[in-house]
């Protein structure tokens, strides 16, 4: 079973004549241990879809699944989204939004802590993912002390650190020089086979989508192709 499976999701805003089609007719998955990349020029429905999946922002119609659950079907299923996101989702906005005035390991901390573990536990969780993403030795400094790549990496810890099975990132490079994004990918990468968690990545840039597993292109709300990368074809 697909960690995400996506079936004919649509999206309109307004009604009537002021109606607007932001997405139309979308269908993909994502499975377990994958790196998936959503690419598309601004206004391609990109960022849109990857709110309608993080339950953000509701479909107008079509079925959204997540790690077996459905969260919608034509409308609301009657799920807790709230509880459903905190257990399944990490999220990897484009701003980081890192509170400046906590630490590294807090900021990762105050992520389980939402979820009810205990702050010892939380403490020592955070500090072994940021061993893991080899900024250990940056725990204790403050977020607005870090340097930009420094800051991903603090990001993409809080996205890991309820193990969730779905991992999502919005233009997670956008603020990142070209060599910092491309290790910021690289560790996606490799976050998608050893966590085994579906990494689903929103892009405009197609430097920063090699060794992709598939690309879905989008156009004007709608699904162009699907590109398979060759190890996987």
């Amino acid at each position: 079973m697909p960690v995400l499976s996506v079936e004919r999701v649509k999206k309109v805003y307004g009604s009537g004549e002021l109606a607007v089609t932001a997405l139309e007719d979308i269908t993909l998955s994502a499975e377990s241990g994958e790196l998936v990349a959503l690419l598309g020029p601004s206004g391609s429905g990109k960022s849109t879809l990857l709110l309608c999946i993080s339950l953000i922002l509701e479909p107008t119609a079509g079925r959204i699944t997540i790690n077996g659950i459905e969260v919608y079907r034509d409308g609301a299923t009657g799920i807790d989204v709230r509880r459903l996101r905190r257990e399944n989702i990490g999220f990897i906005f484009q701003g980081q939004n890192l509170i400046p005035f906590l630490t590294a390991q807090e900021n990762i901390a105050l992520a389980l802590d939402l979820n009810g573990v205990p702050k010892r536990q939380a403490s020592r969780r955070a500090c072994e993912l940021l061993d893991y993403l080899e900024i250990g030795h940056r725990a204790n400094a403050l977020v607005a002390n870090l340097s930009g790549g420094e800051q991903q990496r603090v990001a993409i810890g809080r996205a890991l650190a309820n193990e969730p099975p779905l991992i999502l990132a919005d233009e997670p490079t956008s603020s990142l020089d070209t060599d910092r994004g491309m290790k910021a990918m690289t560790l996606l990468r490799r976050i998608a086979k050893e966590k085994r968690s579906a990494v689903i990545v929103v892009t405009h840039d197609e430097r920063m989508i090699e060794g992709f597993d598939r690309v879905f292109r989008l156009k004007d709300g709608r699904l162009l192709d699907v590109v398979m990368n060759a190890q996987r074809s």
